[in-house]
């Protein structure tokens, strides 16, 4: 008969290769991630990166970015009229001035100006991206939560919304209060 010892560290072997297993298997799925969240970063950097070239007005005269990486001076690219306020979906956020208003913005940055807006209108404070998402009708998963400050982060610097407490938004003092 078998000592109760010698099956208990028969058992404890197996656990313990068990659990090796599972450590290496974990480390190469953590090194998959890095990776894949690496990618994901790189391409968000790109992304903001030609949303602020294409966002970045364009001075008569001057040359273009294609242009100059040639070494020509380009056509001039018009600015839109103070009038043309409407913006369509996924276009490039414009340096908020005086007399602009939200609708010249894209669809998806309207609804946020607009929760932040009710936010502050309700005497609520500044609120976080993930309040945003939820009142967005959004899935609270970290994709949508990221799209999310993405977008507010750039309205932020575009001067559309103040970041008073980091990660925490409200409509910038400048443009007095809401529209």
């Amino acid at each position: 008969m078998p000592s109760v010892l010698g099956l208990l560290e028969d058992r404890e072997l197996a656990a313990r290769q068990r659990v090796e297993s599972l450590l290496e298997e974990m480390d190469r799925l953590m090194a998959v991630l890095r990776e894949a969240q690496a990618g994901w970063q790189r391409l968000v950097i790109t992304r903001e990166t030609v949303s602020e070239v294409l966002t970045v007005p364009h001075e008569p005269g001057a040359p273009d970015a294609v242009g100059a990486a040639a070494g020509d001076a380009g056509p001039a690219v018009p600015s839109p009229a103070p009038e043309e306020t409407a913006a369509a979906p996924r276009s490039a956020v414009p340096v908020w001035r005086q007399g602009l208003e939200v609708a010249a913005l894209s669809p998806d940055y309207q609804r946020i100006m607009t929760v932040v807006a009710d936010r502050g209108r309700s005497g609520g404070g500044p609120v976080n991206c993930r309040e945003i998402a939820a009142a967005l009708g959004l899935e609270l998963v970290a994709a949508k939560v990221e799209g999310v400050r993405s977008k507010a982060k750039r309205l932020v610097e575009r001067g559309w919304l103040a970041e008073p407490v980091p990660g925490r938004f409200s409509l910038a003092t400048l443009r007095g209060g809401g529209s």
